[in-house]
């Protein structure tokens, strides 16, 4: 499991130069796997219609929310994304006690399923652990995590923010526990990072823990020991999930944390948080700021669509922007090539100097944070980023 990787951060508002939540998520996948940021619009639904995820169809709900989604070109839910609300998600694979891997490949939600659906199904954050963990119970989770790579499946955690909290969501089987984080900095990876500060989960998780002989009933309850983690590490300073955590505290040290920093973050290679190369590279990077609504602020993300935040554009999206959005970022595109999007294609071939990539990237960072302050958020600027991109490509 040591070459599985993904990280998840959120910086709360008392650390951040604005004031302003903000997020950001590095997806590594297996090697050859193509990730798309693609827009759904908000939809409505007939009574008792069925919604077909990746493997299981579940009841569908009267009316969804407008979502952009970085996600598998193959698969139906999505490794991180946002919401028209300004509910953000990033997940990740994690063991335990109860992983047991023929029993886990029986099709049921994927983690990126449950993600997509709190996306689409909540207005907060609050919302969102509700919806995960309600279909969760429901439906269970289990199925082929990998178009790429043979049996191959995981439980899942969760980051979930909006404009006022993060929620640390952690599973193993049907059993959640749920961590409310509203101060400082808080990060996931690969590893259970729940102990005893338990603020919502599983009716039953104590009952089954004691049950079961997991938990002898009268010691503090400590998720992380009593689930027994079985990958990532919690405690090694030299794991991701501490590397991590370094660079929010260093980042926020003088609670100047900004969206530069957070991309900075997920651009740092020594602590493994961006993985160029390898069998579980970096697919795509997702950073976002949660405007507050009480300010008339939007929340705006940034994308890369492409491997390696070192060497690509964060572009930035906005739910006020014009429509469509471009598909020079999506699987679906006639310009796709084998289900290779033409951002994914020309940047594959490309060789641009970082500072050339920086230029762009830092002009855009300002063009978002303008239109955020004036209002005028109209001008569809991931689009005419994506475009600026590629026409480097093209030089």
């Amino acid at each position: 499991m040591s070459l599985v990787s993904c990280d998840t951060f959120v910086v709360c508002g008392d650390q951040t130069t604005t004031g302003e939540i903000i997020f950001g998520k590095n997806s590594d996948r297996p090697c050859g796997e193509i990730q798309e940021v693609v827009y759904y619009p908000r939809q409505q639904y007939t009574e008792q219609e069925k919604l077909k995820c990746t493997y299981i169809e579940i009841d569908q709900v009267e009316s969804t929310h407008a979502v952009i989604l970085s996600k598998p070109e193959w698969m139906w839910g999505a490794e991180m994304g946002a919401n028209e609300h300004g509910v953000v998600i990033g997940n990740e694979a994690v063991w335990n006690r109860l992983s047991n891997g023929s029993e886990d490949l029986i099709p049921r939600l994927l983690g990126m399923d449950l993600l997509r659906l709190g996306l689409e199904r909540s207005s907060t954050a609050r919302e969102a652990v509700d919806v995960i963990t309600n279909l969760l119970e429901k439906y269970g989770q289990g199925g082929q995590c990998s178009n790429i790579i043979s049996d191959f499946s995981y439980h899942n955690s969760f980051l979930i923010a909006d404009e006022k909290e993060a929620w640390v969501v952690e599973t193993a089987e049907r059993l959640w526990v749920a961590e409310l984080v509203t101060t400082g900095v808080r990060n996931i990876s690969n590893c259970m990072s729940i102990t005893n500060k338990i603020d919502l989960c599983h009716p039953e998780l104590k009952t089954r823990a004691k049950n079961s002989g997991w938990w002898d009933g009268e010691s503090e309850f400590n998720w992380c020991e009593v689930i027994g983690a079985t990958a990532g590490d919690l405690t090694d300073p030299g794991s991701r999930f501490s590397c991590g955590r370094k660079l929010l505290e260093s980042g926020a040290s003088d609670k100047n944390f900004t969206v530069s920093s957070m991309m900075d973050v997920l651009r740092d290679e020594p602590s493994g948080i961006n993985r160029p190369s390898g069998n579980f590279p970096t697919a795509g990077s997702q950073v976002s700021i949660m405007g507050k609504r009480s300010d008339n602020v939007n929340h705006y993300h940034w994308f890369t669509a492409t491997p390696s935040p070192n060497k690509s554009i964060f572009k930035p999206f906005s739910f006020r922007m014009s429509l469509p959005l471009t598909q020079a970022t999506s699987s679906s595109s006639p310009l796709a090539q084998v289900r290779k999007h033409e951002l994914w294609v020309h940047h594959a071939g490309a060789c641009i100097q970082t500072d050339h990539l920086r230029k762009i990237e830092h002009t855009f960072i300002d063009k978002a944070f303008e239109a955020r302050k004036s209002g005028k958020e109209e001008e569809n600027l991931f689009n005419i980023s994506t475009e600026e991109e590629l026409k480097l490509y093209f030089a």
